[in-house]
């Protein structure tokens, strides 16, 4: 998630005019996160869009028109209002498509902080609309260009949005930009995955799935699961999981899902999981407390929980609360594999 000084840095831009707040018509924002600073929009004018389920359904639940997760054609505004994401790929794909699909003279703003490329993201954008325009404030950074189509860079446009594309990064394992560790296995899956036993069976659930790495890893090394379903907030996960499960149809189910609000009670045999320890660009170790506390609530009772992280998260309290035994299998490389068995059901 931004930090509010950036969004007060994008409003800025607004407020004194130099970006026009269109008077009817749609706003557009991409990859939209819910906060205050949505409600000092006029909200009957917003057309939201996000991949990530959680903010999807904050949006929803407040009241804003949501775009469906898996719409194609954006709608033309004057004003599109870009929430850059932090991989450089992702991100200059998203200014793209923001500006192809603005008519002739509809504006595109965003902002960042200057210590998170604010000054990039204003060079890249000038790169495909010809020019950009900015102001700093709270060691921010607003820019903005408006779309004159002739001077537009058409080739190069198509070319950033190309490269957001699938892409198969090992053989058969497929994944795209903004993902977590998307254009190499991380070093602690590899380790989780070689942690779990042969011998594991029965159905099993993989936490923040990602592009599917440990599950294809158990289906391929554990011939007595008998299916794997992976739960993954980012809907642009859900098509690299098809692409890298396909060999195992019929053994696995992916759902664009909430970690934390849409598990099913009591209904897995094991549970594999790196949990993210990241909301946006800050450091939140709750978080991985939290996917603990929802693997011990999905888990049967004799249950069981595979689970990487690295070495300096403070998880063992929070996985003796939820479990009767939990054990450190390896501590190497800056990661610590823990197993941990039998959830206790909290009240």
């Amino acid at each position: 998630m931004m930090d509010a000084v950036v969004f007060d840095t994008l409003l800025l831009a607004l407020e004194d005019g130099a970006v026009p707040l269109p008077a009817s018509g749609p706003i557009l924002v991409l990859n939209a996160e819910p906060g205050p600073w949505l409600m000092q929009l006029p909200k009957d004018q917003l057309v939201c869009r996000t991949s990530f389920k959680p903010s999807h359904e904050a949006l929803k639940a407040a009241g804003f028109n949501v775009l469906p997760v898996d719409s194609v054609e954006l709608p033309q505004a004057m004003l599109t209002i870009v929430v850059p994401p932090r991989q450089r790929d992702q991100a200059r794909a998203l200014y793209a498509r923001a500006l192809l699909a603005a008519p002739e003279g509809g504006y595109v703003l965003a902002s960042l902080p200057n210590t998170l490329g604010g000054k990039t993201g204003e060079k890249q954008l000038a790169e495909i609309a010809g020019e950009a325009d900015s102001l700093s404030k709270h060691k921010c950074r607003a820019f903005w260009t408006y779309k004159v189509d002739a001077v537009v860079n058409h080739p190069l446009a198509e070319e950033w949005i190309e490269e957001d594309a699938i892409r198969e990064i090992e053989p058969g394992l497929f994944s795209r930009p903004g993902l977590f560790s998307w254009d190499r296995v991380d070093p602690g899956s590899e380790l989780l995955a070689d942690s779990v036993p042969e011998q594991t069976k029965g159905i099993g659930a993989d936490l923040g799935g990602g592009y599917g790495f440990l599950s294809r890893e158990i289906l391929t090394n554990c011939p007595k699961v008998e299916r794997m379903d992976l739960y993954e907030a980012e809907y642009r996960a859900i098509a690299c999981i098809h692409e890298t499960l396909a060999p195992f149809e019929g053994r696995y189910a992916a759902h664009w899902a909430d970690v934390l609000t849409d598990l099913p009670k009591s209904a897995y045999d094991f549970v594999v999981m790196n949990p993210p320890f990241h909301t946006g660009r800050a450091d939140n170790s709750a978080l991985g407390r939290s996917f603990i506390r929802a693997a011990a609530q999905t888990l049967k009772p004799g249950g069981t929980l595979w689970l990487v992280a690295n070495r300096h998260l403070p998880y063992e309290a929070e996985l003796a609360a939820c479990f009767k035994e939990s054990e450190m299998l390896e501590d190497e490389a800056g990661y610590k594999i823990i197993r941990a068995e039998r959830p206790k059901r909290q009240k």
